[in-house]
């Protein structure tokens, strides 16, 4: 798949839930370079329509996705695996009621429980199987979102290093960020920049690193 970035393999993968529901989750693999040495770089991104398409400035989701396409492209190997879980996991049109309970002045976690839902209710299993799949024993992740790397520890999968993943708040987002830094323990410095260089460091097994540097403050 060619992209901005440069040309990319993809793969897709779903399985059946083990649920009642049995209902079937995809997710898609994107791939660069040679994935068996070492730890590449790893995004788990889930989907979200209004960020990434129609280019709303509610949320960093389009942002980070583009921070983890060109980082992944400029070392020349890592992966995005791509989930379908909008809107944390509550869908499209939860999605739109909670944007309309945050436009009345509740922060977006407070939204949710408004609505009856958890403030996140994503699964990475899924993502840790793609790793186990595609022979992919530890990565160094690209994230604010501790919970992720938990997750993939949790399934067996190392974490050498956590990379930060943060795109500069705006005034629309900046709400937004703040319930995910304060509430969700999102990893946030919300600081105003103009560029961000990842840059990725190992560390000790166990240990974690969250790194943004060469940042240029307005």
């Amino acid at each position: 798949m060619p992209t901005r970035w440069g040309v990319f393999q993809t793969i897709g993968f779903e399985r059946e839930t083990s649920d009642e529901s049995r209902r079937v989750e995809t997710a898609l693999a994107i791939l660069l370079g040679d994935l068996t040495e070492g730890a590449p770089l790893l995004r788990i991104h889930s989907q979200c329509f209004t960020g990434e398409v129609l280019g709303s400035l509610r949320c960093d989701c389009g942002e980070q996705l583009e921070i983890a396409m060109r980082a992944i492209a400029e070392e020349g190997r890592g992966l995005v695996i791509y989930e379908h879980q909008e809107g944390r996991g509550i869908g499209l049109m939860a999605k739109l009621q909670a944007y309309a309970l945050q436009d009345e002045g509740l922060d977006t976690v407070e939204a949710n429980h408004a609505l009856g839902f958890e403030a996140d209710y994503r699964d990475f299993s899924l993502s840790a199987a793609i790793l186990r799949e595609l022979g992919v024993g530890q990565v160094r992740l690209l994230t604010n979102n501790p919970e992720k790397a938990r997750a993939l520890r949790d399934a067996g999968v190392e974490v050498v290093a956590q990379v930060a993943c943060e795109a500069a708040p705006n005034p629309h987002s900046l709400d937004y960020l703040r319930a995910k830094k304060v509430k969700m323990g999102h990893t946030l410095s919300l600081v105003r920049h103009e560029s961000t260089v990842i840059e990725v460091t190992h560390l000790p097994a166990g240990a974690v690193l969250f790194a943004a540097a060469a940042e240029r403050l307005l």
